[in-house]
């Protein structure tokens, strides 16, 4: 039996809009994350992965629903086992650079969480610092230089260092490689796996690259519009994906074998709804070739329709 980190319940984060309407960045979302897994949430730009990844950390209240961490409410927990939740649960963003403050030398910078939550000497912290830049491969030298005199992926590599620097058990990888070149990509991916494997890391690995997905992942949960479309380990969905939705991301994959190249695409037609007034039934529906009329009105519940793996379609049966 794996052992769940988090438990999602009925997530729900919506944002107040204008005249009195709400984006519904996140509507009604359940999932597991195991521990020392990579769980990765995977969709078109604006489908709220980013904002389920935030409101797991806190970072944004929920609107409804539950979280549990460690079998325990997330918004009740008391006021010190909060701050510890915080250091346990960290963040790698997206940009590398923004988000590194340019008037801090990169040893600050690392230093920065530590000086909240460690009671530890300069020279702790000073050969702290040293040891995380060796951890993520750079040299100790790098402590004294700032964020402008770095490369892309040498940026990556500190916001990863400082996440490390909190000794946390899970972090957030909010598309952490798609500000960066190609070539370092991998490199950046790599290192992420190996400390996974050393620290015993969970991720919750947010990205629009499908092939790197493949590569890192555990499971996978596909997101359309707010919700979850399909839920399964990653082999499996790659393999067989059940969710019309599913069927066409994964065809746009570049397959240099593929024969026919863009002949076998499944292309969708239409825009993506609003998610201030998302179509009643199937959000997908609208632009789904399959549609029928129950897809119009009635929102399909995510269903186990294979052992471990989970899709909320009506027809899937019929189209497996």
């Amino acid at each position: 039996m794996r052992e769940a980190l988090f438990e999602v319940k009925n997530l729900k984060r919506y944002f107040p809009a204008k005249n009195g309407k709400s984006v519904k960045a996140v509507d009604d979302v359940t999932f597991d994350i195991f521990k020392g897994e990579t769980f990765s949430l995977v969709g078109e730009s604006g489908c709220g992965k980013t904002t389920c990844g935030r409101t797991l950390l806190g970072v944004y209240p929920k609107t409804d629903g539950s979280i549990l961490y460690e079998g325990r409410e997330l918004g009740k927990l008391p006021k010190a086992e909060a701050k510890r939740f915080k250091r346990r649960n960290q963040m790698i963003f997206q940009d590398p650079y923004s988000c590194l403050d340019p008037r801090m030398t990169i040893g600050a910078i690392i230093q920065e969480g530590m000086n909240v939550h460690f009671k530890r000497s300069s020279e702790e912290r000073n050969q702290q610092v040293t040891q995380l830049l060796y951890k993520v491969g750079l040299t100790a030298d790098f402590a004294s230089r700032f964020p402008h005199e770095l490369s892309g992926g040498q940026r990556q590599r500190i916001g990863i260092a400082r996440a490390l620097a909190m000794e946390p058990d899970f972090i957030v990888c909010d598309e952490p490689i798609a500000a960066l070149d190609v070539s370092i990509q991998a490199q950046v991916v790599n290192l992420m796996i190996d400390l996974q494997q050393e620290m015993g890391l969970t991720y919750l690995f947010i990205s629009h690259d499908l092939s790197m997905v493949r590569h890192i992942s555990d499971r996978v949960g596909v997101m359309y519009l707010g919700a979850l479309a399909e839920l399964a380990d990653a082999s499996l969905i790659y393999e067989k994906p059940l969710h019309p939705y599913t069927k066409a991301l994964f065809s746009a994959i570049p397959d240099a074998s593929r024969r026919g190249g863009s002949k076998n695409r499944m292309r969708l037609q239409g825009e993506i709804p609003s998610p201030m007034d998302p179509p009643p039934g199937c959000k997908f529906s609208p632009r789904c070739p399959y549609a029928q009329e129950i897809c119009r009105q009635q929102t399909p519940a995510l269903r186990e329709l294979e052992p471990r793996h989970f899709a909320a379609c009506h027809l899937a049966e019929q189209l497996a």
